[in-house]
Protein backbone atom coordinates (compact mmCIF):
# COMPACT_ATOMS: atom_id res chain seq x y z
CA UNK A 1 0.00 0.00 0.00
CA UNK A 2 1.14 3.14 -1.16
CA UNK A 3 2.28 5.76 1.73
CA UNK A 4 0.11 8.77 2.09
CA UNK A 5 1.69 11.88 0.73
CA UNK A 6 -0.68 14.62 2.78
CA UNK A 7 1.83 15.48 5.18
CA UNK A 8 4.73 16.08 2.22
CA UNK A 9 2.26 17.77 0.17
CA UNK A 10 1.51 20.29 2.99
CA UNK A 11 5.10 20.80 3.07
CA UNK A 12 6.60 20.95 0.41
CA UNK A 13 3.77 22.76 -1.97
CA UNK A 14 4.40 23.04 -5.28
CA UNK A 15 7.62 20.90 -5.80
CA UNK A 16 5.53 18.13 -4.69
CA UNK A 17 4.35 16.53 -7.15
CA UNK A 18 7.01 17.72 -9.72
CA UNK A 19 9.56 15.60 -6.95
CA UNK A 20 7.37 12.92 -6.77
CA UNK A 21 7.59 12.82 -10.55
CA UNK A 22 11.22 13.28 -10.62
CA UNK A 23 11.91 10.51 -8.03
CA UNK A 24 9.48 7.97 -9.92
CA UNK A 25 11.26 8.14 -13.30
CA UNK A 26 8.91 10.76 -14.74
CA UNK A 27 5.77 9.86 -16.50
CA UNK A 28 2.59 9.46 -14.48
CA UNK A 29 3.19 9.38 -10.59
CA UNK A 30 1.14 7.32 -8.21
CA UNK A 31 0.56 8.17 -4.53
CA UNK A 32 -1.84 8.62 -2.10
CA UNK A 33 -4.00 12.03 -0.63
CA UNK A 34 -6.05 11.89 2.31
CA UNK A 35 -6.62 8.21 2.11
CA UNK A 36 -7.01 8.11 -1.65
CA UNK A 37 -5.53 6.64 -4.40
CA UNK A 38 -4.12 9.55 -6.59
CA UNK A 39 -2.12 9.64 -9.90
CA UNK A 40 -0.08 12.80 -11.03
CA UNK A 41 0.22 13.97 -14.74
CA UNK A 42 1.81 16.47 -16.72
CA UNK A 43 1.96 17.74 -20.17
CA UNK A 44 0.21 18.59 -23.24
CA UNK A 45 -1.09 15.32 -23.44
CA UNK A 46 -1.84 14.81 -20.07
CA UNK A 47 -3.86 18.35 -19.99
CA UNK A 48 -5.94 17.37 -23.06
CA UNK A 49 -6.54 13.59 -21.49
CA UNK A 50 -7.65 15.08 -18.42
CA UNK A 51 -9.99 17.74 -19.08
CA UNK A 52 -11.70 15.27 -21.81
CA UNK A 53 -15.42 14.74 -19.83
CA UNK A 54 -15.08 10.79 -20.68
CA UNK A 55 -12.26 10.84 -18.94
CA UNK A 56 -11.79 12.42 -15.73
CA UNK A 57 -15.03 14.34 -13.95
CA UNK A 58 -14.74 17.30 -11.05
CA UNK A 59 -17.79 15.86 -9.14
CA UNK A 60 -16.73 14.45 -5.66
CA UNK A 61 -13.24 15.19 -6.43
CA UNK A 62 -12.51 18.66 -4.92
CA UNK A 63 -12.10 18.43 -1.29
CA UNK A 64 -14.17 19.62 1.04
CA UNK A 65 -11.70 22.58 2.36
CA UNK A 66 -11.33 23.95 -1.01
CA UNK A 67 -15.22 24.01 -1.81
CA UNK A 68 -15.45 25.70 1.61
CA UNK A 69 -13.22 28.30 1.29
CA UNK A 70 -12.01 29.08 -2.67
CA UNK A 71 -14.66 28.08 -4.67
CA UNK A 72 -17.61 27.31 -2.42
CA UNK A 73 -20.50 25.03 -2.28
CA UNK A 74 -22.63 24.43 -4.87
CA UNK A 75 -20.22 26.51 -7.27
CA UNK A 76 -19.84 25.55 -11.38
CA UNK A 77 -16.54 23.95 -10.71
CA UNK A 78 -18.08 20.90 -9.33
CA UNK A 79 -20.72 20.52 -11.89
CA UNK A 80 -20.11 18.14 -14.95
CA UNK A 81 -22.06 17.48 -18.00
CA UNK A 82 -24.92 19.57 -18.86
CA UNK A 83 -25.44 21.23 -15.43
CA UNK A 84 -21.82 22.75 -15.99
CA UNK A 85 -22.13 23.65 -19.56
CA UNK A 86 -25.35 25.69 -18.85
CA UNK A 87 -23.74 27.19 -15.36
CA UNK A 88 -20.66 28.11 -17.16
CA UNK A 89 -23.19 29.96 -20.12
CA UNK A 90 -23.72 32.46 -17.07
CA UNK A 91 -20.26 33.46 -16.73
CA UNK A 92 -19.23 33.39 -20.56
CA UNK A 93 -22.27 35.67 -21.22
CA UNK A 94 -20.54 38.05 -18.95
CA UNK A 95 -17.31 37.73 -19.74
CA UNK A 96 -17.62 38.69 -23.58
CA UNK A 97 -14.92 40.83 -24.95
CA UNK A 98 -17.37 43.93 -24.35
CA UNK A 99 -17.94 42.51 -20.85
CA UNK A 100 -13.66 42.35 -19.97
CA UNK A 101 -13.00 45.60 -21.96
CA UNK A 102 -15.83 46.71 -19.68
CA UNK A 103 -14.32 45.27 -15.98
CA UNK A 104 -11.07 46.49 -17.01
CA UNK A 105 -12.33 50.53 -17.46
CA UNK A 106 -13.57 50.22 -13.81
CA UNK A 107 -10.15 48.68 -12.54
CA UNK A 108 -8.09 50.75 -14.61
CA UNK A 109 -9.94 53.90 -13.65
CA UNK A 110 -9.62 52.65 -10.17
CA UNK A 111 -5.92 52.16 -10.39
CA UNK A 112 -5.25 56.08 -11.75
CA UNK A 113 -7.42 56.91 -8.80
CA UNK A 114 -5.77 55.30 -6.45
CA UNK A 115 -1.96 55.89 -7.22
CA UNK A 116 -1.89 59.63 -6.84
CA UNK A 117 -2.77 58.72 -2.87
CA UNK A 118 0.57 56.53 -3.27
CA UNK A 119 2.98 60.01 -3.15
CA UNK A 120 5.56 60.72 -0.41
CA UNK A 121 7.53 58.73 2.00
CA UNK A 122 4.97 56.36 3.80
CA UNK A 123 5.35 52.69 2.60
CA UNK A 124 2.77 51.18 0.31
CA UNK A 125 2.30 47.70 0.19
CA UNK A 126 1.28 47.11 -3.61
CA UNK A 127 -0.65 43.40 -2.59
CA UNK A 128 -2.55 46.07 -0.49
CA UNK A 129 -3.35 48.55 -2.41
CA UNK A 130 -3.92 46.70 -5.59
CA UNK A 131 -6.72 44.16 -3.77
CA UNK A 132 -8.29 46.92 -2.55
CA UNK A 133 -8.94 48.89 -6.33
CA UNK A 134 -9.63 45.96 -7.96
CA UNK A 135 -12.50 45.24 -5.40
CA UNK A 136 -13.93 48.76 -6.16
CA UNK A 137 -13.94 48.14 -9.65
CA UNK A 138 -15.30 44.90 -10.05
CA UNK A 139 -17.47 45.40 -7.62
CA UNK A 140 -18.52 48.16 -9.82
CA UNK A 141 -19.07 46.58 -12.54
CA UNK A 142 -21.09 43.95 -11.23
CA UNK A 143 -23.45 46.47 -10.11
CA UNK A 144 -23.19 45.29 -6.39
CA UNK A 145 -23.62 48.02 -3.98
CA UNK A 146 -20.18 49.06 -1.97
CA UNK A 147 -19.90 51.53 0.20
CA UNK A 148 -16.33 53.31 0.39
CA UNK A 149 -15.97 51.88 3.97
CA UNK A 150 -16.76 48.79 3.04
CA UNK A 151 -13.81 48.42 0.34
CA UNK A 152 -11.03 47.62 2.15
CA UNK A 153 -12.68 44.76 4.63
CA UNK A 154 -14.62 43.03 1.57
CA UNK A 155 -10.83 43.58 -0.43
CA UNK A 156 -9.51 41.50 2.52
CA UNK A 157 -11.88 38.90 2.92
CA UNK A 158 -11.37 38.20 -0.59
CA UNK A 159 -7.99 38.29 -0.22
CA UNK A 160 -8.67 35.27 2.33
CA UNK A 161 -10.80 33.18 0.66
CA UNK A 162 -7.81 32.60 -2.27
CA UNK A 163 -5.02 32.82 0.60
CA UNK A 164 -6.30 30.18 2.76
CA UNK A 165 -7.29 27.27 -0.14
CA UNK A 166 -3.97 25.52 0.24
CA UNK A 167 -3.64 24.97 4.16
CA UNK A 168 -5.78 23.70 7.43
CA UNK A 169 -3.53 26.60 9.17
CA UNK A 170 -5.45 29.20 10.50
CA UNK A 171 -5.50 31.15 7.72
CA UNK A 172 -8.12 28.70 6.45
CA UNK A 173 -10.65 29.30 9.18
CA UNK A 174 -10.26 32.50 8.64
CA UNK A 175 -10.94 32.41 5.03
CA UNK A 176 -14.20 29.87 5.76
CA UNK A 177 -15.45 32.83 8.04
CA UNK A 178 -14.67 35.45 5.36
CA UNK A 179 -16.59 33.52 2.62
CA UNK A 180 -19.59 32.98 5.13
CA UNK A 181 -19.64 37.02 5.89
CA UNK A 182 -19.41 37.34 1.92
CA UNK A 183 -21.86 34.66 1.07
CA UNK A 184 -24.40 35.93 3.34
CA UNK A 185 -24.17 39.39 2.73
CA UNK A 186 -25.08 38.65 -1.02
CA UNK A 187 -27.26 36.34 -0.76
CA UNK A 188 -29.34 39.07 0.97
CA UNK A 189 -28.42 40.94 -2.28
CA UNK A 190 -29.99 38.58 -4.61
CA UNK A 191 -33.29 38.44 -2.50
CA UNK A 192 -33.82 41.76 -2.35
CA UNK A 193 -32.73 42.70 -5.98
CA UNK A 194 -35.47 39.69 -7.12
CA UNK A 195 -37.81 41.49 -4.41
CA UNK A 196 -37.60 44.76 -6.43
CA UNK A 197 -38.02 44.70 -9.90
CA UNK A 198 -36.07 48.18 -10.04
CA UNK A 199 -32.94 46.54 -9.03
CA UNK A 200 -30.91 46.90 -5.55
CA UNK A 201 -28.98 50.07 -4.35
CA UNK A 202 -28.58 51.16 -0.51
CA UNK A 203 -26.91 53.83 0.95
CA UNK A 204 -22.82 54.28 1.62
CA UNK A 205 -21.27 56.19 4.63
CA UNK A 206 -19.65 58.69 1.88
CA UNK A 207 -22.88 59.45 -0.07
CA UNK A 208 -25.26 57.34 -1.59
CA UNK A 209 -23.92 54.27 -4.32
CA UNK A 210 -24.82 54.19 -7.63
CA UNK A 211 -27.98 52.23 -8.54
CA UNK A 212 -26.97 48.83 -9.08
CA UNK A 213 -28.54 46.13 -10.79
CA UNK A 214 -28.58 47.29 -13.54
CA UNK A 215 -29.80 44.82 -16.71
CA UNK A 216 -27.29 42.93 -18.07
CA UNK A 217 -24.63 43.23 -15.02
CA UNK A 218 -23.63 40.35 -12.98
CA UNK A 219 -26.55 40.63 -10.27
CA UNK A 220 -28.91 40.96 -12.67
CA UNK A 221 -27.92 38.00 -14.65
CA UNK A 222 -26.76 35.71 -12.08
CA UNK A 223 -29.99 36.11 -10.00
CA UNK A 224 -32.17 35.83 -13.52
CA UNK A 225 -29.79 32.45 -14.49
CA UNK A 226 -31.65 29.30 -14.81
CA UNK A 227 -29.95 26.25 -14.13
CA UNK A 228 -30.24 22.87 -16.62
CA UNK A 229 -33.57 22.11 -14.51
CA UNK A 230 -34.97 25.44 -15.38
CA UNK A 231 -34.98 26.68 -12.19
CA UNK A 232 -33.64 30.11 -10.78
CA UNK A 233 -30.41 29.40 -8.62
CA UNK A 234 -31.49 29.45 -5.09
CA UNK A 235 -29.69 32.39 -3.17
CA UNK A 236 -26.85 30.64 -1.29
CA UNK A 237 -25.75 29.50 -4.79
CA UNK A 238 -26.42 32.53 -6.50
CA UNK A 239 -24.17 33.82 -3.87
CA UNK A 240 -21.18 31.62 -4.31
CA UNK A 241 -21.75 32.21 -8.43
CA UNK A 242 -21.29 36.17 -7.97
CA UNK A 243 -18.41 35.77 -5.52
CA UNK A 244 -16.75 33.48 -8.14
CA UNK A 245 -16.91 36.37 -10.72
CA UNK A 246 -15.42 38.79 -7.73
CA UNK A 247 -12.90 37.04 -5.90
CA UNK A 248 -10.77 35.23 -8.83
CA UNK A 249 -10.45 39.06 -10.53
CA UNK A 250 -9.27 40.36 -7.43
CA UNK A 251 -6.98 37.26 -7.30
CA UNK A 252 -5.07 39.46 -10.05
CA UNK A 253 -3.78 41.40 -6.90
CA UNK A 254 -1.08 37.86 -6.86
CA UNK A 255 -0.25 37.97 -10.54
CA UNK A 256 0.65 42.14 -10.24
CA UNK A 257 2.40 41.73 -7.62
CA UNK A 258 4.59 38.97 -9.35
CA UNK A 259 4.93 41.08 -12.16
CA UNK A 260 6.27 43.85 -9.53
CA UNK A 261 8.88 41.57 -8.29
CA UNK A 262 9.77 41.06 -11.73
CA UNK A 263 10.46 44.13 -13.02
CA UNK A 264 12.70 44.91 -9.68
CA UNK A 265 14.56 42.07 -10.69
CA UNK A 266 14.73 42.11 -14.21
CA UNK A 267 14.44 45.85 -14.44
CA UNK A 268 15.62 45.83 -18.09
CA UNK A 269 12.12 45.08 -18.77
CA UNK A 270 10.64 48.00 -17.52
CA UNK A 271 10.90 50.13 -20.88
CA UNK A 272 9.79 47.55 -23.14
CA UNK A 273 6.55 46.63 -21.15
CA UNK A 274 5.52 50.69 -20.38
CA UNK A 275 6.08 51.46 -24.52
CA UNK A 276 5.46 47.86 -26.42
CA UNK A 277 2.29 46.43 -26.00
CA UNK A 278 3.33 43.84 -27.73
CA UNK A 279 6.02 43.38 -25.10
CA UNK A 280 3.59 43.73 -22.53
CA UNK A 281 1.56 40.74 -23.15
CA UNK A 282 4.68 38.91 -23.75
CA UNK A 283 5.63 39.80 -20.04
CA UNK A 284 2.46 39.25 -18.80
CA UNK A 285 2.30 35.52 -19.95
CA UNK A 286 5.85 35.10 -18.84
CA UNK A 287 4.74 36.31 -15.34
CA UNK A 288 1.94 33.65 -15.32
CA UNK A 289 4.20 30.51 -16.45
CA UNK A 290 7.10 31.96 -13.99
CA UNK A 291 5.26 32.62 -10.77
CA UNK A 292 3.50 30.19 -9.04
CA UNK A 293 -0.25 30.19 -8.17
CA UNK A 294 -2.33 27.10 -8.56
CA UNK A 295 -0.02 23.83 -8.18
CA UNK A 296 -2.59 21.37 -9.73
CA UNK A 297 -5.84 20.73 -10.52
CA UNK A 298 -7.89 17.23 -9.74
CA UNK A 299 -10.65 15.16 -10.97
CA UNK A 300 -11.90 11.58 -10.73
CA UNK A 301 -11.51 8.96 -13.06
CA UNK A 302 -14.65 7.59 -14.36
CA UNK A 303 -14.22 4.19 -15.79
CA UNK A 304 -10.73 2.13 -15.57
CA UNK A 305 -8.37 4.03 -17.97
CA UNK A 306 -4.95 4.10 -19.35
CA UNK A 307 -2.57 7.20 -19.45
CA UNK A 308 1.06 6.94 -21.04
CA UNK A 309 1.06 3.39 -20.47
CA UNK A 310 -0.86 3.30 -16.89
CA UNK A 311 -3.65 1.71 -15.53
CA UNK A 312 -5.80 4.23 -13.68
CA UNK A 313 -8.88 2.36 -11.67
CA UNK A 314 -12.08 4.56 -11.86
CA UNK A 315 -12.31 6.86 -8.84
CA UNK A 316 -8.75 7.41 -8.59
CA UNK A 317 -7.51 11.45 -8.18
CA UNK A 318 -6.07 12.62 -11.26
CA UNK A 319 -4.59 15.53 -10.63
CA UNK A 320 -2.58 18.12 -13.46
CA UNK A 321 0.48 19.23 -12.19
CA UNK A 322 0.18 22.88 -13.17
CA UNK A 323 3.22 23.96 -11.59
CA UNK A 324 5.71 21.83 -13.35
CA UNK A 325 3.95 22.10 -16.83
CA UNK A 326 4.65 25.59 -16.58
CA UNK A 327 8.81 24.36 -15.28
CA UNK A 328 8.36 21.50 -18.10
CA UNK A 329 11.93 22.09 -19.64
CA UNK A 330 10.37 19.92 -22.57
CA UNK A 331 7.98 22.77 -22.83
CA UNK A 332 10.07 25.83 -22.10
CA UNK A 333 13.83 25.89 -22.28
CA UNK A 334 15.52 26.60 -19.55
CA UNK A 335 12.36 26.76 -17.66
CA UNK A 336 13.96 29.18 -14.57
CA UNK A 337 15.34 32.03 -16.49
CA UNK A 338 12.89 34.38 -16.65
CA UNK A 339 12.15 35.04 -20.32
CA UNK A 340 9.69 37.26 -22.02
CA UNK A 341 10.71 37.01 -24.84
CA UNK A 342 9.97 33.32 -25.14
CA UNK A 343 5.84 34.41 -25.49
CA UNK A 344 7.14 37.34 -28.66
CA UNK A 345 5.20 35.98 -31.94
CA UNK A 346 4.14 32.68 -30.45
CA UNK A 347 0.88 31.11 -30.91
CA UNK A 348 0.38 29.51 -27.67
CA UNK A 349 -1.50 25.99 -27.29
CA UNK A 350 -4.96 25.70 -25.12
CA UNK A 351 -2.81 22.48 -23.77
CA UNK A 352 0.46 24.33 -23.09
CA UNK A 353 0.64 27.41 -20.66
CA UNK A 354 -1.76 26.58 -17.74
CA UNK A 355 -1.42 28.65 -15.30
CA UNK A 356 -5.20 28.43 -15.15
CA UNK A 357 -5.86 25.40 -16.52
CA UNK A 358 -6.65 24.18 -20.12
CA UNK A 359 -8.30 23.50 -23.24
CA UNK A 360 -11.33 25.65 -23.84
CA UNK A 361 -13.26 27.63 -21.39
CA UNK A 362 -16.28 27.79 -23.25
CA UNK A 363 -16.38 24.13 -23.26
CA UNK A 364 -14.48 22.84 -20.59
CA UNK A 365 -12.86 23.53 -16.87
CA UNK A 366 -10.87 25.83 -18.07
CA UNK A 367 -10.78 28.97 -16.37
CA UNK A 368 -13.66 31.47 -17.88
CA UNK A 369 -11.84 34.50 -16.50
CA UNK A 370 -8.42 33.93 -17.99
CA UNK A 371 -9.20 36.17 -20.61
CA UNK A 372 -9.60 38.89 -18.12
CA UNK A 373 -6.62 38.42 -16.05
CA UNK A 374 -4.89 38.54 -19.08
CA UNK A 375 -6.60 41.78 -20.12
CA UNK A 376 -6.51 43.56 -17.09
CA UNK A 377 -2.50 42.85 -16.31
CA UNK A 378 -2.17 44.11 -19.44
CA UNK A 379 -3.49 47.11 -18.34
CA UNK A 380 -2.21 47.60 -15.30
CA UNK A 381 1.45 46.27 -15.92
CA UNK A 382 2.49 48.65 -18.10
CA UNK A 383 1.18 51.53 -15.75
CA UNK A 384 3.46 49.50 -13.10
CA UNK A 385 6.40 50.01 -15.16
CA UNK A 386 5.83 53.89 -16.14
CA UNK A 387 5.86 54.29 -12.40
CA UNK A 388 9.01 56.08 -10.57
CA UNK A 389 8.75 54.32 -7.15
CA UNK A 390 11.31 53.07 -4.32
CA UNK A 391 11.65 49.60 -3.21
CA UNK A 392 12.81 49.78 0.62
CA UNK A 393 14.99 46.73 2.26
CA UNK A 394 12.09 44.04 2.75
CA UNK A 395 11.83 40.15 2.29
CA UNK A 396 11.10 39.26 -0.98
CA UNK A 397 11.18 35.66 -1.22
CA UNK A 398 8.83 33.68 -2.82
CA UNK A 399 8.68 30.22 -0.67
CA UNK A 400 7.25 27.71 -2.92
CA UNK A 401 6.24 25.48 0.53
CA UNK A 402 3.47 28.08 0.86
CA UNK A 403 0.03 27.73 -1.01
CA UNK A 404 -0.77 30.09 -2.27
CA UNK A 405 2.15 32.11 -2.59
CA UNK A 406 3.52 35.50 -3.05
CA UNK A 407 6.42 38.03 -1.71
CA UNK A 408 6.34 37.72 2.07
CA UNK A 409 6.90 41.67 2.60
CA UNK A 410 3.60 42.16 0.09
CA UNK A 411 5.98 43.95 -2.17
CA UNK A 412 6.80 47.58 -0.28
CA UNK A 413 7.12 50.74 -2.28
CA UNK A 414 7.56 54.30 -1.52
CA UNK A 415 8.25 57.44 -2.71
CA UNK A 416 5.93 57.11 -6.27
CA UNK A 417 6.19 59.52 -8.78
CA UNK A 418 3.92 59.14 -11.14
CA UNK A 419 4.83 59.55 -15.13
CA UNK A 420 4.11 63.14 -16.67
CA UNK A 421 2.18 61.44 -18.85
CA UNK A 422 0.25 58.51 -19.40
CA UNK A 423 2.38 55.10 -21.08
CA UNK A 424 1.38 54.57 -24.77
CA UNK A 425 0.43 51.17 -23.60
CA UNK A 426 -2.30 51.77 -21.41
CA UNK A 427 -4.56 49.75 -23.14
CA UNK A 428 12.65 26.85 -1.95
CA UNK A 429 12.33 30.34 -3.47
CA UNK A 430 11.43 31.32 -6.73
CA UNK A 431 14.93 33.04 -6.93
CA UNK A 432 16.49 29.60 -5.96
CA UNK A 433 14.40 27.03 -7.13
CA UNK A 434 15.20 23.61 -6.18
CA UNK A 435 16.38 21.18 -8.63
CA UNK A 436 13.63 19.07 -7.94
CA UNK A 437 11.08 21.30 -8.73
CA UNK A 438 11.95 20.72 -12.61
Amino acid sequence: MRVDDTLALAREGYAWLPNRRRRAGGGPVGTRLLGRRAVGLVGPAAARFFYDDDHVRRHGAIPGPVRSTLLGHGAVHTLDGAAHRVRKALFLALLTPDGVAALADRVTEAWDAAVPAWRGDRPVSLFDETSRLITRGVWEWAGVPLADTDVAPVAADLVLMVDGFGTIAPRHWRARRARTRQENRLARLVEEFRADAGGASGPAASGPVRLSGAAGSALDVVAHHRDANNRPLDPCTAAVELLNLLRPTVAVTWFLTFAAHALHRWPEHRGPVRDDPGYATAFVHEVRRFYPFAPFVGGRAVRDLTFAGRRIPAGTLVLLDLYGQNHDPELWPDPYRFDPGRFVDRRIGAFELVPQGGGDPRTGHRCPGEDLTVTLLRRLVPRLAGLDYEVPDQDLRIPLGRVPTRPRSGFVIRNVRPPEKPSKNSAGDVENPPAAST
